[in-house]
């Protein structure tokens, strides 16, 4: 667990994925598509990737990846990541961050 609190907040945007995933993948061009720049940590290519899950599941992260983390602390998985953009709050967070600017 200390591990993904010190990696989450070395970035104002982080998100930690699996390779394989096409939801990760999905929410990763959707942080790219809004000018924010994440640090991604691929939990398949990280010598630690599956304790790190596990570290992920026990935050409430089901399933542990796409994890989503702005200004260090944890945002949500895929749906959560997906209804802020929806209603406009994942921009503002981005913002406030300072992940993006406009």
């Amino acid at each position: 667990m200390e591990r993904i609190r010190d990696l989450a907040s070395k970035k104002a945007c982080v998100i930690f994925t699996k390779s394989s995933c096409c939801m990760c993948h999905s929410i990763k061009a959707l942080f790219y598509e809004l000018g924010a720049s994440p640090a991604i940590h691929e939990l398949d290519q990280d010598v630690n990737g599956r304790e790190m899950e596990w570290a992920l599941r026990s935050l409430g992260c089901n399933p542990a990846v796409p994890a989503v983390f702005i200004g260090g602390k944890y945002v949500g998985c895929a749906k959560d990541v997906i209804s802020l953009h929806v209603d406009g709050s994942l921009k503002h967070m981005l913002m406030e961050a300072k992940a993006i600017w406009f």
